[in-house]
């Protein structure tokens, strides 16, 4: 097959600080390009999910040097980057058949031309639960630096307390759940925006999920970490860090996953507590998945998650992900969600086919 036309978003306006989506400086621009005939060893694949994650606004991100980033920039004229769920459409590659299911980066498109190297088969398995999108959130990237951080960065043992930001969120959800269930840790404390979302924290193994949007949110916190913490898993940064610093117990593991909070405002939102790392011996270590990757850890993780939600210890029911069926020109608008707070658990574009 050849000559298939697809839409694709393009990065045309790098941002500085908050995506623009409309106007003459709209951060996107939507394209339709024919792609190639397929080659050898290649597929040809509808995008059916797309991920969306915090990670997305730091490649775009205007003036960026690449040589301080993990992976390769977005640079202007680029397609969108992003990890899709697809169904192959044609394939000329023996280990990839047509109509399959496969995980790939292949950005904010329609459609996409890949090598089949690329391409990661999935297999749902509806017995189990378990969903194509759960390959791009619970049972990918989003579990598996869940696992990573908590388990190989921060060294979270069954005697620890865990405390973890953004704990509505699609990593930090998976990290209270990894925490309590997997690894038995002896009180695991959510951090989460709203009473609802807390709620949804504490059912999904949190002792405590503590509001941060609450008046009293410092005394809160302060209350329910009293005798202080050995692991805090860090998903926002910015002035929730700063406090969590005087938390930590000497020589406490700080896993540093993210900084959802400063991500559109670079820079306003410094660390006044940091003679605490010094006076307390805080290892504070950040990290990266594809650290992970090339490491060979990954399939071991699988394994554990999927053990895990067979056995009835990880949840994957509906409210683990906030699933947004989306027309294509609105792509960008469900991801913004993301920065807005409006998602519980992994957020998922679904494409209106």
């Amino acid at each position: 097959m050849s000559g298939q036309q697809t839409r694709q978003w393009i990065l045309a306006n790098p941002p500085k600080a908050n995506p623009v989506l409309e106007g003459d400086n709209a951060t996107f621009k939507l394209e339709q390009k024919t792609l190639p005939a397929l080659g050898s060893n290649q597929v040809l694949v509808k995008v059916l999910y797309l991920s969306n994650d915090p990670a997305q606004r730091g490649w775009i991100q205007d003036g960026v040097d690449p040589k301080r980033l993990y992976t390769e920039p977005v640079l202007k004229g680029d397609v969108m980057c992003a990890y899709g769920v697809c169904e192959v459409v044609e394939s000329t590659a023996d280990s990839i058949k047509k109509g399959q299911l496969v995980l790939a980066t292949t950005g904010w498109t329609e459609y996409a031309v890949l090598n089949a190297s690329e391409c990661r088969p999935v297999q749902p398995d509806e017995k189990a639960g378990i969903r194509p999108t759960h390959f791009i959130g619970a049972l990918g990237g989003t579990g598996l630096t869940a696992y990573y951080g908590l388990v190989d960065i921060a060294g979270a043992k069954p005697e620890d307390t865990v405390v973890v930001s953004g704990a509505a969120g699609a990593t930090g959800s998976m990290v209270v759940q990894i925490a309590k269930h997997l690894v038995g840790c002896k009180k695991v404390i959510g951090i989460a925006g709203g009473e609802k979302k807390c709620k949804w924290v504490e059912s999904l193994g949190a002792d405590i999920c503590i509001d941060y949007k609450a008046s009293d949110f410092e005394s809160q916190l302060k209350a329910a970490t009293e005798g202080f913490v050995e692991v805090y898993f860090d998903n926002v940064g910015g002035e929730i860090l700063d406090l969590m610093l005087t938390r930590m117990k000497r020589h406490g593991r700080i896993a540093a996953c993210g900084a959802i909070s400063s991500y559109n405002a670079p820079g306003e939102v410094g660390i006044k507590n940091w003679f605490e790392v010094i006076a307390n011996r805080i290892n504070i270590k950040g990290f990266i998945l594809t650290d992970a990757i090339v490491a060979g850890k990954t399939g071991e993780m699988i394994s554990k998650l999927v053990q895990g939600v067979k056995e009835g210890k990880i949840q994957l029911g509906p409210e683990v992900e906030t699933v947004v069926p989306t027309k294509f020109e609105d792509v960008p608008k469900t991801w913004m969600v993301l920065f807005e707070g409006g998602n519980q658990g992994k957020l998922v574009t679904a494409l209106k086919q």
